[in-house]
């Protein structure tokens, strides 16, 4: 088991390196550049000069990646041009946001999306499996953007049930107060979530209820009911797990999407607005951090992997 997780952690490591090296030339390769859209298109040579030469931007670009690397390692992840406040404390400041709005999204999924795969299974080809079938289809191709437009129009404008605006309290702890201003983000941002993982689910229940063990079990006298609960059911979550991790980019996507949709103040807003700015630095970090936290759940879930399964270790 340590040899696994010594490879694990080694293969995490040259990935966020990786992961490091790419969005730092991709970002630095978009036209216009930082100087232009802090100081504006009408700055002068000279003042755009001085800018890139303050900022180390006349330098070449692997110069200024080992620059960006050492503050990187310190912990400085530099200062944001518009905001005038370190990307540390901005993503400090953000991520606990977007974790909860993240972290709400998915276990709202996941209450949701386990129940409905296993009526599915256990319902195949009936009425309700159709129906879900479908409901799943439509909800996962249909754009984030679009489903909380239809929300906002149903629920907010039409019924009045729930604003259409995120709560803009500072802590996390305001957020959850503001309980009814979180529903639409929430669930905007679980619908996608909930019919991809209430497919899989079916597809593994499906898969274990065909196994010998579960026959075997059944021979044995015992109940659907319990087959279910002590048999199928534990197995048919191991792969969702291990989606649950690759989930995260996705995940984050719609965070984007969603954040700057309702005006929810975390990372995607964040991240939206550093965009339109080409502020750099936040775009950096806000990346980076992405990458970090895909690279930690993949992390994570082969290890919880390998520990449900040990012939995972073998194999690898």
């Amino acid at each position: 088991m340590i040899r696994f997780l010594a490879k694990r952690l080694a293969q995490a490591a040259v990935v966020l390196l990786l992961v490091s090296v790419i969005v730092f030339v991709l970002l630095h390769l978009l036209p216009g550049g930082p100087a232009r859209a802090i100081l504006g298109v009408k700055a002068t040579p000279e003042a755009v000069a001085h800018f890139n030469h303050q900022q180390g931007y006349d330098r070449s670009l692997p110069q200024q990646y080992v620059m960006y690397l050492g503050r990187l390692l310190t912990g400085d992840l530099g200062a944001s041009y518009k905001l005038n406040q370190s990307v540390t404390s901005l993503l400090g400041e953000r991520l606990p946001k977007s974790a909860l709005l993240a972290g709400l999204s998915i276990a709202l999924a996941a209450a949701l999306a386990v129940p409905l795969g296993v009526l599915q299974a256990v319902r195949r080809g009936g009425a309700a499996d159709h129906l879900l079938t479908g409901a799943a289809f439509l909800a996962y191709a249909t754009p984030v953007f679009f489903l909380g437009l239809v929300l906002i129009l149903v629920f907010s404008q039409q019924l009045q049930i729930f604003p259409a605006e995120a709560p803009q309290a500072d802590t996390v702890g305001g957020l959850l107060a503001d309980a009814p201003a979180l529903v639409l983000p929430v669930v905007t941002t679980a619908l996608g979530i909930i019919a991809a993982f209430s497919r899989y689910m079916r597809s593994a229940v499906l898969d274990n209820l065909e196994e010998d063990y579960v026959r075997t079990a059944r021979a044995k006298g015992q109940s659907n009911a319990r087959v279910m609960a002590r048999h199928v059911l534990r197995n048919a979550l191991i792969p969702l797990a291990t989606l649950l991790g690759l989930y995260l980019p996705t995940l984050f996507s719609g965070l984007l999407v969603v954040e700057s949709m309702f005006n929810y103040p975390g990372m995607g807003l964040l991240f939206w607005n550093a965009a339109q700015g080409s502020d750099f630095p936040v775009l950096l970090g806000v990346t980076l951090v992405v990458g970090v936290a895909t690279v930690l759940g993949s992390l994570i879930t082969d290890i919880a992997y390998a520990v449900l399964d040990p012939r995972i270790r073998s194999v690898s």
